[in-house]
């Protein structure tokens, strides 16, 4: 029986972020302006048709898969970048509180400028909308941050997480990841994240807190035109 996140982003969409679904019973996307992502109930030539026909526009999408995945046309291959599926194993961790901001409507100018900078995987404009964003600010300036994404229920996804490279070594990612844990254990759910297979600071990070690698992850990034 496959696992629930061998599928995350279809599974996601059809149970915690269904709020966010778009699509039918064997397709689902996400609106552009929250994740480019896109899920398959079954990955078939069928399905990658259909979903060409129904999503209104041109990417660029990403199609998560464990194993390389053949796309079948017209759908063009922009890139397929390797990772790691890691999944938490852990108990509570201790957390400073009194350095971290709820994000919100207002942040998001400063929360698009930052993974610019930074590049912690696709942000859109509305991501926030994932909810529970939480962010380190030095005076007014956002410096790091952290939040949820997929949700395939009782999993959640933490993602997003960056830091300012001015402000690297002070701990506030372990202290952001921390926050996500908690309040993620706390909702009895169990915190996952996916990661770049060259991310080789980050995974050792994950590592140290308890994470561990569940899978290889494709992200294959898809356009229509």
């Amino acid at each position: 029986m496959e696992h629930l996140l061998d599928n995350p982003i279809f599974n996601a969409l059809a149970t915690g972020n269904q709020y966010l679904s778009n699509g039918d019973a064997q397709i689902k996307y996400f609106s552009k302006e929250v994740a480019p992502f896109v899920g398959l109930k079954i990955t078939s030539a069928e399905n990658f048709k259909a979903l060409y026909d129904i999503v209104p526009h041109e990417g660029p999408f990403v199609f998560f898969s464990t194993s390389k995945v053949d796309i079948p046309s017209p759908w063009q291959v922009l890139n397929v970048i390797p990772g790691y599926q890691m999944v938490y194993d852990g108990d509570t961790q201790p957390v400073d509180e009194s350095i971290l901001t709820p994000l919100t409507d207002e942040h998001i100018p400063q929360m698009v400028e930052l993974t610019q900078l930074t590049n912690p995987g696709p942000f859109a404009q509305r991501a926030i909308d994932f909810g529970h964003y939480m962010g380190v600010f030095a005076g007014n300036k956002l410096v790091a941050m952290a939040g949820q994404r997929l949700n395939p229920s009782p999993y959640a996804e933490i993602s997003a997480v960056c830091t300012h490279p001015d402000h690297t070594g002070k701990g506030y990612a372990r202290q952001l990841m921390s926050y996500q844990i908690n309040r993620i254990k706390a909702e009895g759910n169990i915190p996952f994240l996916h990661v770049r297979e060259d991310n080789d600071r980050a995974i050792s990070v994950y590592k140290t807190l308890g994470f561990e690698i569940r899978s290889d992850v494709y992200f294959n990034v898809l356009g229509k035109w």
